[in-house]
């Protein structure tokens, strides 16, 4: 079972795409991996013949757990399971360790191994583990059997008067992380009204040529992921990371697309935003927006994200503060775009006008680094140059 995000503890088993004595070749999609993001395929790591398959589909497994073997021609499966990675045993244990030392230890099933999530899901539900009949290899207790449990109702004799919703995957790790963001990562705040007038006209006059050429619609979030790619350019500080040592100066641009899926919001990455067209952006824009919304975005999806756009203007939202992803500097929070009465030359007319709100690490940014930053980018929004 592989690892196919940070932090991640379990993979569950979609489904296998190869079967048992199928031949393989390196890069051939092997199977599908539920995750906390999303399901992803996983390709082969060689070539061979696919044999000695363990694994089975619907079931929660062990990251470092062995769950097949690719085998040269004529060689057998061996007959004692390949010893766990070293760096996949201390964590699994250390986690179980720390529960059982802990003062709900006296809950805890003390006879069953119970996996990590399975763990956290009963805690969450208040579930007596005692209580659980496992359902994996030795009766071990899986997130499965809890979620059994919770789905049918049965696991608490006496219910409380508030009813309570079930997180999926995605709305816990979505929760967990803005918790980890907002409590350790000093935030701090710029908002900035801009004219769309230009923005609009742009919009105009290339969106038939892009759409032409690439066979996607040009949107307003394409355009802005363009002007903000290229305004990180000329602000490396704000590309920047925050690290243990100290702060990172990233090399590349890419830039991460808030988008909401369901239970949660995902932020797949438009790599190299700085040099890419508006067509390049568009499309690969699209194709992550295709692939979250069905639930199968893969792990380069989510790599090397240096800054966010979350634009909620589609949603008729003014304005919004936005919390950062760490590692990242900042996350820059966009809002719709509406006729106001400005002031031009003394004079009152109506234009088109939307809010833009840059969130910063303040110890990557100062203000006015983050104010210089925002200032260039309206600008250029006001005399865009793609």
């Amino acid at each position: 079972m592989p690892a196919l995000e940070m932090a991640q503890e379990t993979g569950k088993l979609v489904s296998w795409l190869k079967k048992e004595g199928d031949k393989v070749s390196k890069g051939d999609l092997l199977l599908e991996i539920e995750t906390d993001k999303a399901v992803m395929e996983v390709e082969a790591t060689s070539d061979g013949v696919l044999g000695g398959i363990t694994g089975e589909v619907g079931t929660d497994i062990p990251v470092g757990q062995t769950i097949a073997w690719i085998l040269k021609p004529g060689e057998e499966v061996p007959s004692e399971a390949k010893p766990q990675p070293q760096a996949a045993t201390p964590v699994t244990e250390a986690i179980q360790s720390a529960d059982e030392s802990s003062p709900q230890s006296s809950t805890s099933n003390s006879t069953a191994r119970v996996s990590p999530k399975a763990r956290r899901l009963a805690k969450e539900n208040g579930i007596d583990l005692n209580s659980v009949q496992g359902s994996g290899d030795g009766g071990e207790i899986l997130a499965s059997d809890i979620q059994a449990l919770i789905d049918g109702g049965h696991h608490d004799s006496h219910p409380p008067a508030v009813q309570t919703e079930s997180l999926s995957s995605i709305g816990r790790l979505m929760a967990e992380r803005t918790v980890q963001s907002w409590t350790t990562v000093p935030h701090f705040f710029l908002q900035r009204e801009v004219d769309a007038t230009a923005l609009n006209s742009l919009r105009a006059s290339l969106g038939p040529g892009v759409e032409q050429s690439s066979g996607v619609k040009l949107t307003h979030t394409d355009i802005l992921v363009a002007l903000v790619a290229r305004a990180l350019a000329r602000h490396p500080r704000v590309n920047a990371s925050w690290i243990e040592n100290g702060i990172r100066l990233n090399s590349d641009v890419n830039v991460s697309i808030a988008m909401a899926v369901q239970d949660g919001v995902v932020a797949p990455v438009v790599h190299n935003a700085d040099t890419a067209t508006l067509g390049e952006i568009a499309k690969q824009r699209r194709e992550l927006t295709d692939r979250a919304k069905a639930g199968r975005l893969r792990p380069t999806d989510f790599a090397g994200g240096t800054f966010t756009v979350s634009n909620l203007g589609m949603f008729h939202i003014d304005s919004f503060c936005a919390i950062i992803t760490p590692p990242q500097a900042a996350i820059l929070a966009v809002g719709q775009i509406a006729d106001s009465v400005v002031a031009i030359d003394g004079v009152m007319v109506v234009r088109p006008v939307f809010s833009m709100t840059i969130s910063c690490d303040h110890r990557v940014l100062d203000g006015a680094k983050a104010a210089t930053f925002l200032h260039d980018l309206a600008e250029s929004i006001r005399e865009p140059n793609l």
